[in-house]
């Protein structure tokens, strides 16, 4: 008669049987209970997340449009490396999504460009960014966000955003 004790939590068997007093078998992979409670942990965890992001929108498309203005700037350095100066005005951040056809038009320009999109993304309210070339206080361009308002200028949630800012 074979008998096995399941240890809790654990895929190893200690086994009594009359010609091996103490076996160990190793089982392979996970029990379904163990790979339920992962997954309920998980359930648990994602809730609490979600919920402290729901309860704060603003302050998350605060950090996505952040994180957009880090990436034209990443574009617009790769950009100016690559061509020698940064897309004039008139030809806007949409040269850092596809081939300028205002001139200066750029030698050698990339086929999928210099980021992530074929059009430059909006921010997170919707409203498009504005691009100064050149930029304040001598830099050689600005990105703008004017925030939830979409009006120069506001605190909280209609405050300004800008590579010069950061």
């Amino acid at each position: 008669m074979r008998r096995c004790k399941v240890t809790a939590m654990q895929t190893t068997r200690i086994c009594l049987s009359p010609h091996a007093p103490f076996r160990i078998q190793h089982s392979k992979g996970f029990t379904l209970v163990e790979i339920l409670v992962v997954v309920l942990i998980i359930t648990i965890l994602a809730t609490v997340v979600g919920i402290r992001v729901a309860n704060q929108p603003g302050q998350a498309r605060v950090a996505a449009a952040k994180a957009q203005l880090m990436v034209f700037r990443t574009g617009l350095n790769l950009y100016r490396m690559n061509h020698g100066q940064v897309p004039t005005a008139a030809q806007g951040l949409d040269a850092l999504c596809r081939e300028p056809t205002r001139p200066p038009v750029p030698q050698g320009y990339p086929q999928e460009g210099y980021i992530e999109s074929r059009t430059p993304p909006p921010d997170p309210w919707g409203k498009p960014y504005v691009y100064l070339v050149p930029g304040p206080d001598g830099l050689p361009y600005d990105v703008i966000t004017y925030g939830a308002d979409g009006e120069p200028g506001g605190t909280g949630d209609n405050a300004d955003l800008s590579l010069s800012g950061l």
